[in-house]
């Protein structure tokens, strides 16, 4: 499967429909943009973000744009919002597995941890 990920809004108990995400190949203090996408009715990519033959061992980032969502669906936030982006970095060191990153998250709080 390689890299997928999965965003649950906790504020509505739903998947976060809509939610654009960027994902991004780290090394130092640099970050490389691979891809924009906008997470479907499930809360998930349409498809993996990398499969086994094209992940990489290496570090990555996914950055989840929180406050935008939250603005769609009609959340007054306060100005600046307590999270705008959520952005979270992490490394893969055996590309035959699946490194799946879901992110549970509110206006106010978020937690992850690498599913299965």
């Amino acid at each position: 499967m390689g890299l997928s990920t999965h965003v649950l809004d906790t504020m509505h108990g739903c998947p976060a429909a809509g939610m654009a995400v960027e994902l991004f190949t780290t090394s130092g203090d640099t970050a490389t943009l691979v891809r924009k996408l906008v997470l479907n009715s499930d809360g998930r990519s349409d498809g993996p973000l990398y499969d086994n033959n094209t992940l990489r061992k290496g570090t990555y980032r996914l950055v989840f744009d929180v406050a935008g969502y939250f603005k769609a669906r009609g959340v007054k936030l306060p100005e600046p919002n307590f999270l705008g982006k959520v952005s979270l970095d992490f490394g893969v060191a055996q590309t035959d597995q699946h490194y799946h990153v879901p992110l549970l998250v509110s206006p106010w709080s978020y937690s992850t941890y690498r599913g299965s």
